[in-house]
């Protein structure tokens, strides 16, 4: 069932309610957040003079604000520090389905749509924290060991933020579904589960003698998935969610 609107959930409109399908919509924050979370590549897209555009980034949520980075002379960026209006999504592909019929074949997948006016952060406590979350959201507590960005790297870097206005997800985890009448036919059918798994780390050949990795990458340990390592590494940073 979708999720009706409630003070823990995002509002519906003509903009992010799911039109087709409508048990596959979530709009609760736990769904959302989860799916969100389980991730750090984004897709964002944005109109510049009538032509749309949609750019591959990392990015992270602090709340109900969704954050993103790149070059302060990109032209995302750029055109985004206008207050401009953007869509952020995420997805998750969870298997691939062959069905016994063409029209059936799928896939299970999780995905979100999150709907806001991106701005520049120009705060300078806001981009400060902004600098260390890029990291210690996703690597808890590394930017400590690190050597410090200097002045010219961080001007380099510019950070846009999004309270998401509207948000929805929409999950599909049903496997094979066939029309009643084609399970009798004798063609073979199946689920393929698909999953991002981690391999063992490769350290860099020219770390110096004595220099270990440290405890707190064990999370990202070799046969995990990413999605896992990722949700727990947010909920180091930000244990209230």
């Amino acid at each position: 069932m979708s999720q009706t609107e409630t003070s823990n959930s995002y509002p519906t409109s003509a903009r992010n309610q799911v039109k087709r399908r409508h048990d596959r919509g979530f709009y609760d924050h736990d769904t959302v957040h989860r799916i969100l979370d389980s991730s750090m590549l984004c897709h964002v897209s944005y109109v510049i003079d009538g032509q749309p555009y949609c750019t591959p980034t990392f990015f992270w949520r602090e709340g109900t604000k969704l954050y993103w980075h790149g070059s302060s002379a990109s032209r995302m960026l750029r055109n985004q520090t206008r207050g401009e209006r953007v869509c952020l999504t995420v997805a998750h592909l969870d298997s691939l389905v062959l069905a016994r019929c063409g029209f059936n074949h799928s896939a299970d997948y999780r995905a979100v749509m999150a709907f806001g006016t991106a701005y520049l952060v120009t705060d300078p406590e806001e981009k400060e924290r902004a600098v260390i979350a890029m990291v210690d959201r996703f690597f808890p507590d590394r930017t400590a060991s690190l050597r410090a960005s200097n002045t010219q790297e961080i001007k380099a870097t510019s950070f846009i933020a999004m309270e998401i206005e509207e948000a929805s997800a929409k999950i599909r985890a049903k496997g094979v579904a066939d029309d009643d009448e084609d399970y009798a036919l004798p063609i073979y059918a199946e689920r393929i589960p698909v999953r991002t798994v981690l391999g063992a780390p490769e350290p860099c050949p020219r770390l110096l003698e004595g220099v270990t990795r440290p405890a707190t990458l064990d999370g990202y340990s070799e046969g995990r998935l990413l999605e896992d390592a990722l949700r727990d590494a947010y909920f180091v940073e930000y244990p209230n969610g």
